[in-house]
Protein backbone atom coordinates (compact mmCIF):
# COMPACT_ATOMS: atom_id res chain seq x y z
CA UNK A 1 0.00 0.00 0.00
CA UNK A 2 2.89 2.42 0.89
CA UNK A 3 4.54 1.65 -2.72
CA UNK A 4 1.17 2.44 -4.20
CA UNK A 5 0.91 6.47 -2.52
CA UNK A 6 4.69 6.49 -3.27
CA UNK A 7 4.05 5.90 -7.24
CA UNK A 8 0.66 8.34 -7.17
CA UNK A 9 2.81 11.01 -4.83
CA UNK A 10 5.58 10.71 -7.56
CA UNK A 11 2.63 10.89 -10.66
CA UNK A 12 0.98 14.04 -9.25
CA UNK A 13 4.58 15.63 -9.03
CA UNK A 14 5.50 14.74 -12.69
CA UNK A 15 1.59 16.49 -13.84
CA UNK A 16 2.28 19.28 -11.35
CA UNK A 17 5.79 19.68 -12.97
CA UNK A 18 4.29 19.45 -16.37
CA UNK A 19 1.52 22.07 -15.79
CA UNK A 20 3.64 24.70 -14.80
CA UNK A 21 6.75 24.25 -17.38
CA UNK A 22 3.64 24.14 -20.12
CA UNK A 23 2.52 27.12 -18.44
CA UNK A 24 5.89 28.94 -18.77
CA UNK A 25 6.04 28.12 -21.82
CA UNK A 26 2.62 29.38 -23.36
CA UNK A 27 3.45 32.95 -21.86
CA UNK A 28 6.80 33.24 -23.80
CA UNK A 29 4.94 31.84 -26.82
CA UNK A 30 1.86 34.25 -26.41
CA UNK A 31 4.32 36.99 -26.14
CA UNK A 32 6.49 35.75 -29.15
CA UNK A 33 3.73 35.60 -31.18
CA UNK A 34 1.90 38.40 -30.34
CA UNK A 35 4.33 40.81 -31.39
CA UNK A 36 5.00 39.99 -34.81
CA UNK A 37 1.39 39.29 -35.47
CA UNK A 38 0.03 42.70 -34.17
CA UNK A 39 3.07 44.48 -35.51
CA UNK A 40 2.55 42.95 -39.01
CA UNK A 41 -1.32 43.10 -38.79
CA UNK A 42 -0.57 46.94 -38.37
CA UNK A 43 1.82 47.70 -40.80
CA UNK A 44 1.69 45.34 -43.54
CA UNK A 45 -0.97 45.59 -46.14
CA UNK A 46 -1.85 42.23 -47.38
CA UNK A 47 -1.70 41.27 -43.58
CA UNK A 48 -4.31 44.74 -42.60
CA UNK A 49 -6.25 43.49 -45.50
CA UNK A 50 -6.67 39.80 -44.41
CA UNK A 51 -6.31 39.31 -40.70
CA UNK A 52 -8.86 41.00 -38.75
CA UNK A 53 -9.19 40.67 -35.14
CA UNK A 54 -10.54 36.69 -35.15
CA UNK A 55 -7.58 35.57 -37.00
CA UNK A 56 -4.89 37.42 -35.20
CA UNK A 57 -6.32 35.85 -32.29
CA UNK A 58 -6.47 32.19 -33.43
CA UNK A 59 -2.99 32.90 -34.34
CA UNK A 60 -1.48 33.86 -30.88
CA UNK A 61 -4.00 31.29 -29.24
CA UNK A 62 -2.67 28.49 -31.78
CA UNK A 63 0.96 29.05 -30.84
CA UNK A 64 0.12 29.06 -27.00
CA UNK A 65 -1.65 26.34 -26.69
CA UNK A 66 0.80 23.92 -28.89
CA UNK A 67 3.29 25.14 -26.48
CA UNK A 68 1.73 24.35 -23.56
CA UNK A 69 0.94 21.19 -25.09
CA UNK A 70 4.65 20.19 -25.81
CA UNK A 71 6.36 21.52 -23.38
CA UNK A 72 3.93 19.91 -20.73
CA UNK A 73 4.15 16.42 -22.34
CA UNK A 74 7.98 16.79 -22.49
CA UNK A 75 8.42 17.43 -18.65
CA UNK A 76 6.29 14.54 -17.98
CA UNK A 77 7.51 11.99 -20.22
CA UNK A 78 11.20 13.19 -18.95
CA UNK A 79 10.17 12.90 -15.08
CA UNK A 80 8.74 9.29 -15.75
CA UNK A 81 11.91 8.38 -18.21
CA UNK A 82 14.00 9.75 -14.60
CA UNK A 83 11.66 8.31 -12.05
CA UNK A 84 11.73 4.49 -13.64
CA UNK A 85 15.60 4.81 -14.28
CA UNK A 86 15.63 5.37 -10.69
CA UNK A 87 13.08 2.56 -9.42
CA UNK A 88 15.15 0.03 -11.71
CA UNK A 89 18.74 1.00 -9.91
CA UNK A 90 17.07 -0.01 -7.35
CA UNK A 91 15.63 -2.89 -8.38
CA UNK A 92 18.91 -4.04 -9.61
CA UNK A 93 20.67 -3.09 -6.87
CA UNK A 94 18.59 -5.67 -4.32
Amino acid sequence: MDSIDHKLTIAKRCARDGVIAGAKAAVVATVAAAIPTLASARMLPWARTYLNHTAQALIISSVAGAAYFIVADKTVLQSARNNSFKNADKSEAM
